[in-house]
């Protein structure tokens, strides 16, 4: 663990991309393979679940400090981080516990057919043998909220720069679902090994926000538009009569889509699809929030399978017969797809439609009317453009409609945590409904260090009530909330959702009897 410890201290002091990937490599230079296994599923998000409940976590920590209760919530509230929290609190090791990575990490994965007993026991044993900064790793690896501040870029970097190997084929291994205990570090990086079984999905293209007029970007006769659908990107994978749909989160949700894999299993031959899910009824787009009813499901019923229909709208094709497409333009690889499909005619799955048009100001129209038809803006990708991993500006584009925004009232605060966990930054925002106010949305993000700083200072003074960390405050301060979408929704007090909901300003000149009414914002919905 502590060479491990010591990556951990050289990543969070440094902000510096080359730095970073120079304390990675010397990590991998001294750890044993079985570390560098557990070192690259940690930084990609392969994390143990959570199998110690937090709250035992604290009352095992106040057993041994003897901190009296109120004492210890007030550290954490400065703190911020209840792992470090109870790190600091924790009295000096009284030996030192010497282990690899991957041994904490196979017993910590083994914690989850512990006794409530057993696992006391060992935290307790742990802690005991920990130094400061071991144990805030040990505390959040065993309470399921480790994470760090490096890209996939900077990582897939150091890797490439360690091995030799294509960064490309480095993100293709590692993408996917496999397991530390059950693969090598050999396996992981070379390149003999990079597709190992049929259900691995290949690094996703991304776009850049287009950030400048469209006239810029040069003739218009060079560029593939299409429409950008507010959906779940998808991989759909069709290899030896084996089917396979990845969401971009690198998720297997091929079961929350059980119509598309059928339709899949029955065509011919191998490929991948590269492509936008969508909840489609009628030949209408349905909002987001539709889709989002089909995600997360343990079952699927026949009501629910009818009433939120789903088709794919394929955009690329990466794969066909075993032989990877991602080096052809597009304008290659979607002659192929439009064959493959008009050969297979596959039903809920069709091909993006491409937009025509001869100058760039054609656009401005199709942009500007696409929230009609449920989707976000407009896709603009290079003809001659392969199929990268990751993003790569001057390529592909995503242009996207201006935001709908509201004025709403802050009503709800809370502090947030780490460097902010001394101010109020976690607002609830209220509209009009009748002569009540009701909540509509929950934003964190859109305001200056200053302006948080004055709202702090407000809620402090104008606090009505107390909920645990949360307060009502006087309904004052106005603001203009941006949003993607907004649909129905049982779950909300007010009946509806927002999409990406955040500040745009501070909207000091209005007062709360000018903020917008329910009734309103619901004729926003299509």
């Amino acid at each position: 663990m502590r060479h491990f410890a010591d990556l951990i201290n050289a990543l969070e002091t440094t902000n510096k991309t080359n730095a970073k990937i120079d304390a990675i490599i010397d990590y991998l230079e001294r750890a044993p393979d079985e570390d560098k296994v557990w070192f690259i599923a940690l930084f990609t998000g392969k994390r143990p679940k959570r199998n110690v409940n937090t709250n035992y976590m604290k009352e095992w920590a106040l057993e041994i400090t003897q901190l009296p209760y109120w004492l210890f919530q007030e550290s954490y509230s400065s703190v911020g981080d209840l792992g470090e929290t109870l790190s600091l609190i924790l009295p000096p090791p009284e030996e030192k516990i010497e282990r690899s990575l991957s041994e904490w990490m196979n017993d910590i994965v083994s914690l989850k057919s512990k006794t409530d007993t057993e696992k006391k026991e060992f935290v307790l044993q742990s802690w005991n043998g920990l130094d400061y900064t071991e144990r805030l790793i040990f505390n959040k690896l065993i309470g399921g909220s480790f994470r760090i501040g490096v890209s996939d870029k900077t990582l897939i970097n150091a890797l490439t720069k360690f091995s030799g190997q294509e960064s490309s084929a480095l993100m293709h291994s590692l993408m996917g679902k496999w397991l530390p205990d059950e693969v090598s570090f050999k396996e992981l990086i070379d390149a003999e090994n990079v597709n190992p079984d049929n259900s691995k999905p290949y690094p996703f293209c991304l776009a850049y926000p287009l950030e400048k007029e469209p006239e810029e970007l040069g003739n218009p006769d060079e560029w593939l538009v299409e429409y950008k659908w507010d959906g779940i990107r998808g991989q759909i994978i069709r290899r030896n009569d084996e089917v396979f749909i990845w969401s971009r989160g690198e998720e297997l949700v091929t079961e929350q889509f059980p119509e598309i894999a059928e339709v899949v299993k029955a065509m011919k031959g191998n490929f991948v699809l590269d492509g936008e899910i969508l909840a489609v009824k009628e030949g209408k787009v349905l909002n987001f929030n539709e889709l989002q009813k089909r995600l997360n499901r343990k079952t699927l019923t026949k009501k629910m399978l009818s009433e939120i229909p789903i088709e794919v709208f394929v955009y690329d094709l990466l794969e066909l017969e075993d032989n990877d497409l991602r080096e052809k333009p597009i304008s290659a690889r979607r002659a192929l797809l439009e064959e493959l499909l008009l050969n297979e005619n596959p039903e809920r799955i069709t091909i993006s439609r491409s937009l025509d048009f001869e100058k760039w100001e054609e656009l401005d129209v199709l942009r500007e009317n696409s929230r009609d038809i449920n989707s976000e803006g407009l896709m603009l990708k290079q003809k001659n453009s392969p199929y990268h991993s990751g993003r790569k500006k001057g390529d592909w584009w995503k242009w996207k409609i201006n935001p709908l925004t509201i004025d709403a009232v802050l009503i709800y605060a809370q502090k947030g945590s780490g460097r902010r966990s001394a101010y109020y930054t976690d607002y609830t925002f209220a509209v009009k409904n009748g002569d009540t106010l009701v909540t509509i949305a929950k934003a964190y993000s859109g305001l200056t260090d200053k302006e948080i700083m004055e709202v702090s200072r407000f809620v402090t003074k104008n606090a009505i009530e107390k909920f645990g960390p949360v307060r009502t405050v006087k309904a004052e301060l106005v603001f203009e909330i941006a949003f993607e979408g907004i649909g129905f929704s049982n779950r909300h007090k007010s009946g509806v959702a927002l999409r990406f909901p955040r500040i745009v300003r501070w909207r000091k000149d209005k007062t709360v009897d000018e903020i917008d009414d329910l009734e309103e914002i619901k004729k926003l919905i299509q």
